[in-house]
């Protein structure tokens, strides 16, 4: 059987942190066969300390790893390079395995040797998460933008699929095995996001590991390389309120910019289309086309409460961006994290 390692970049998680452990401790995997690496940015809400009691008192190794560069990126890269597992897991600490079968169900595409990585197909809606989180759930997806860029990874309410990216298709029954050309690609690569360790530790370089890098310097390389879309989900808790939302929003813009300026990004995201961009700037400040897609939504999977959201994290999303592109013409420099917290 595969040995699998978690890795999980942490930054003053607690609000997150002990959902997410007793998720994971209650895996039917064997427990001999899993590891948790958390890559530690300097907590200071108590994180390390929580993270040290599951250590001392459950029967799964977890190690606690120093990440001086304090992204997630950075914590990962840390991390990947000391585990010992055959599979690597990229579970951040706001992932909740829904149910004990998860980490079995992702393990089970890797029986085929032509299987590199699998990632849930799905985002998981609960009723007891707050309506932003809902909303993410349902619109498959924690960016708006990525609508319109078609290039998103989960299943989405609103166009009914789990990308809009051109790519072959087999269904082996509990999963989708995929496969897709040099051009383009979803951003496949996080929130349950596994693959093998001698593939992932072989495609990236330097400090920080972007997500879906990955993989596309992999599919460079490698002709033919599948991927499984797992046909479960797992719950991401994105945001607790706009206000994150915004502030999360902003970073990501930052950070774009800087590493993409600094050439530290491989994806070419110039392959989205500047057209795809515009598109949603229009559709954004005539407000009629985001309205529609909110119905939609709300007919598919109902819960209007969080479908109401659409239109404001849209233009919350529109104007952030707007910003960080103008002050970026002036100077990139990469987001703050000073107060920050899951």
């Amino acid at each position: 059987m595969l040995s699998v390692s978690i890795v999980t970049p942490v930054f003053n998680s607690m609000r997150t942190l002990d959902v997410f452990m007793e998720a994971i401790l209650m895996q039917d995997f064997p427990h001999d066969k899993m590891e948790i690496v958390f890559a530690d940015g300097g907590s200071t809400d108590g994180s390390r300390e929580k993270i040290q009691v599951y250590a001392d008192s459950n029967d799964i190794a977890i190690r606690l790893l120093e990440n001086p560069l304090k992204t997630a990126e950075a914590g990962k890269a840390v991390a990947v390079r000391q585990v010992q597992g055959d599979v690597i897991c990229l579970l951040d600490s706001d992932n909740i395995l829904p149910d004990s079968h998860w980490l079995s169900q992702m393990m089970q595409p890797f029986e085929k040797h032509d299987i590199v990585a699998s990632e849930p197909i799905s985002y998981t809606w609960r009723k007891e998460d707050c309506p932003i989180t809902r909303y993410c759930a349902m619109l498959g997806m924690s960016d708006p933008l990525c609508l319109y860029a078609g290039n998103y990874d989960r299943m989405c309410a609103v166009s009914g699929t789990w990308t809009k990216v051109p790519h072959k298709e087999e269904d082996c029954g509990s999963y989708l095995s995929i496969e897709f050309d040099h051009g383009m690609m979803p951003t496949i690569g996080a929130n349950g996001f596994c693959m093998k360790r001698k593939e992932l530790v072989e495609s990236f370089e330097g400090n920080y590991l972007f997500d879906i890098d990955v993989l596309w310097e992999l599919i460079q390389k490698k002709s033919e390389t599948r991927i499984a879309k797992v046909k479960n989900g797992i719950v991401h808790l994105v945001y607790p309120d706009l206000k994150t939302f915004a502030r999360k929003q902003d970073r990501r813009i930052r950070d774009f910019l800087f590493f993409s300026g600094n050439k530290g990004r491989k994806y070419p995201w110039s392959s989205v289309g500047m057209g795809k961009v515009v598109l949603f700037c229009l559709c954004t400040v005539t407000l009629l086309p985001v309205l529609v897609q909110m119905l939609i939504g709300f007919f598919r999977k109902g819960d209007i409460v969080a479908w109401l959201l659409h239109p404001l994290c849209c233009w919350i999303t529109l104007f952030i961006y707007a910003r960080g592109v103008v002050s970026g013409l002036f100077v990139r420099k990469q987001a703050d994290r000073t107060g920050w917290k899951q």
